[in-house]
């Protein structure tokens, strides 16, 4: 079993997070909430696909209603998987949601006050503002505490209140002191079950934040349970290689006691690569750090691992079974994690890969790959998406391949695919250029985080797209 340090525990349904309990895996439904029979299907697949807990989105008072008639139908068909509801920017919303689910998510960033374009708080402003939290927090306590409903406090650098990007700045900084005001005023309402998470889609950010935050826990005394995730990591191999970086270079560390890796497909897609992240992090926990930062890795697709002795000669070993990597897919992840890990300390410039299980095409792929997710080199377009969810209108797996397949060669370039407005303009904020849904078959574009195109038609819309690129113009 891989070695998560001891937290605090927090009860979540019929699960524990934390403690000393295995690392959970979870996902996230993309269907339409109101959608009773397609979420609960939803649900079931990812279920039996292995995932431990399903999140739901609820941005409203009519979604968090329906989560008890899809709870209720999930439990007459045998699943009985804690639920979580996914809370946006109604108190409201979450104080329905925490009387039917096990789990629910909120966002300090906009559950509260939303951003109003200020940049500058005075003293009584900032304390006010702290007041209106806990004043929206000790109604959904009690609620929670009645209950038995734990709560996430996920931090999102893409959405971070004014009050603290004024103070630290869009840092990983101000992404700390927002989970620790939050868990703050939680423990002066005498609530602990909580789960923290830091989000971002960038991988060393999220890494750096979410190590800051492991280290301000310890020094105040209680350790809650971390969420590990890297958002908006979108599709295919990079998206692989980016989740694999970010949660595995922490898990291997024996941090991080919930995961959810975040795809732009089929949500039961996320649930294998989450546990081969798992079992590469368990895999490298069992090697001595000296071969855990080695700089060859080697793969035989024949059964046999290609080890490479002292004086630098390779020999072949049939006697080592338990560490052979036959699996390719596995083998993608394992040395992702093993070197994009030591690549965000600092500690590996370069590496190889040797042996016959990739093509040397693969090879030099996978290796651009780590050196792109872990912000090293960049040989082509940065693309962010969102998994999608309920609020996704459009069909953003379909628009993700386009994007990808008409605008790959732009390096230090960052296009982000949003699902909607509701949270896709900030938590894109970094890009350079998004697409973003603003309604049924219609897309906003932003450049540098501005609108510049409003409800483009879908069918036209990566044309203008291609004709902003091309003006470079705010580049």
């Amino acid at each position: 079993m891989i070695y998560a340090a001891a937290t605090h525990p927090v009860r979540v349904g019929n699960l524990v997070i934390g403690g000393s309990h295995p690392v959970v895996i979870q996902s996230m439904t993309n269907t339409d909430t109101l959608d009773t029979a397609a979420t609960v299907a939803q649900c079931q697949r990812l279920f039996d696909a292995g995932c431990q807990m399903v999140r739901i989105t609820a941005p409203g008072l009519k979604e968090a209603r329906n989560l008890e008639d899809i709870k209720n139908q999930l439990h007459q068909k045998g699943y009985t998987g804690p639920l979580v509801a996914d809370i946006h920017f109604l108190p409201e919303a979450a104080l329905m949601a925490a009387s039917i689910v096990e789990k629910i998510r909120i966002n300090p960033g906009n559950y509260c006050d939303r951003n109003r374009g200020k940049t500058e708080f005075s003293p009584a402003e900032q304390a006010a503002e702290r007041e209106r939290i806990a004043e929206r927090l000790s109604p959904l306590v009690e609620v929670c505490r009645q209950h038995g409903t734990a709560i996430r406090v996920g931090v999102n650098q893409g959405s971070l209140s004014e009050r603290l990007v004024s103070l630290y700045g869009n840092t990983p900084r101000a992404m700390v002191e927002s989970a620790l005001e939050f868990i703050g005023i939680f423990e002066k309402l005498r609530f602990d079950q909580l789960v923290i998470s830091m989000k971002s889609s960038r991988v060393q950010l999220m890494n750096q934040a979410t190590r800051m935050l492991w280290d301000r826990m310890r020094q105040n005394g209680k350790i809650y349970p971390l969420h590990i995730g890297v958002t908006e990591a979108g599709d295919g191999e990079d998206a692989r290689v980016i989740s694999a970086i970010g949660i595995g270079s922490l898990l291997t560390d024996g941090i991080g006691h919930t995961i959810r890796v975040s795809l732009t497909e089929a949500p039961e897609n996320e649930v294998p690569v989450a546990q081969s992240i798992v079992q590469a992090a368990e895999y490298l926990q069992s090697m001595p750090e000296t071969e855990r930062d080695g700089l060859v890795i080697r793969y035989a697709a024949q059964g046999k691992m290609l080890a490479e002795a002292k004086d630098g000669t390779v020999q072949e070993e049939t006697n080592r079974e338990a560490n052979i990597v036959k699996n390719k897919e596995f083998a993608r992840i394992l040395t992702a994690v093993r070197w994009g890990r030591l690549m965000l300390r600092g500690q590996k410039e370069g590496f190889r890969i040797e042996g016959d299980l990739f093509s040397e095409e693969e090879k030099k792929r996978l290796i651009d790959d780590i050196f792109h997710a872990a912000g090293l080199r960049s040989h082509k377009t940065r693309f962010i998406a969102c998994p999608s969810c309920g609020r996704t209108k459009y069909d953003i797996q379909s628009v993700l391949a386009q994007v990808k397949a008409r605008f790959p060669n732009y390096p230090n370039l960052t296009l982000a695919v949003m699902g909607c407005i509701v949270n896709g303009p900030g938590e894109m904020a970094d890009a350079d250029y998004g697409y973003i849904g603003c309604g049924n078959g219609q897309v906003n574009l932003y450049r540098k985080g501005k609108l510049v195109k409003s409800h483009i038609p879908e069918d036209k819309a990566l044309d203008e797209l291609e004709a902003l690129l091309s003006l470079g113009e705010g580049l």
